[in-house]
């Protein structure tokens, strides 16, 4: 298993400084999208409204960074007729910041939830188990962005192990959730808004792992996409 990829080396100096400055701009996407999670998570945890408005604000940024992204990839493919290596970077960058930009969209819809729950009142056991499964797929993003920096299979490996330990969490709290459901049917509506929100937190989890299958298929050049984590183990250990 390789430990990571360098970037660099060409004859075109310039090319190297385009290469670096798309990986840039990426890290760059990737701590918005963080921010993003981390005031979700921070509205939930200490009831602060104006951490709502803040990841909403912050999504026009996002999204712009996309279109400029992917418009430089296009430039990129045009000027340079990239091959092998270079040419998994700019197909794998342009995978990673879509998800990126959907991860942003989730953290959106989690902020929103919390909004709405501060709005209308809403018991706080509703949403009990909802800050814990937060910071676990925060973690991940993290380690996602750290792998994706670093363009290291190993902690692309580790980070597919731990997206598992989130989806049993989130199943955990889907259960309570419907249990409580089936105790307080005066407030199903609620509850219904919390899972919803538990949901675009699992969906985060999953947008990471696509980044570092991304990663791996960029260092790799293994397609390890709708694979098993204990293939993907063994293919990476050949």
């Amino acid at each position: 298993m390789n430990d990571d990829v360098k970037i660099g080396g060409h004859i075109s100096r310039q090319f190297d400084l385009e290469l670096d400055e798309i990986r840039s701009r990426v890290l760059t996407m990737g701590g918005l999208v963080e921010a993003q999670l981390e005031k979700a998570l921070v509205a939930l945890r200490d009831g602060h409204s104006e951490a709502v408005a803040d990841v909403a604000s912050t999504d026009d940024k996002v999204n712009q960074l996309e279109m400029e992204i992917d418009e430089e990839c296009t430039q990129i493919l045009a000027r340079r007729h990239p091959a092998a290596g270079d040419l998994r970077l700019i197909i794998a960058t342009s995978k990673s910041v879509r998800d990126l930009e959907r991860i942003g969209d989730e953290a959106q819809r989690v902020a929103s939830m919390v909004g709405h729950a501060l709005d209308n009142d809403i018991k706080a056991k509703y949403y009990k188990g909802l800050l814990s499964l937060g910071e676990h797929v925060k973690e991940l993003l993290h380690s996602t962005l750290d792998t994706y920096a670093r363009m290291e299979t190993r902690s692309a490996v580790k980070n597919i192990r731990m997206d598992k330990s989130i989806d049993d969490e989130y199943g955990r709290v889907i259960i309570k959730l419907v249990d409580r459901m089936k105790s307080d049917p005066d407030n199903v509506s609620d509850a219904l808004d919390v899972m919803w929100a538990a949901r675009s937190l699992e969906r985060i989890g999953d947008h990471c792992i696509n980044i570092c299958e991304n990663v791996i298929y960029l260092v790799e050049g293994r397609d390890v996409r709708h694979t098993e984590f204990e293939e993907i183990k063994e293919q990476l250990s050949q």
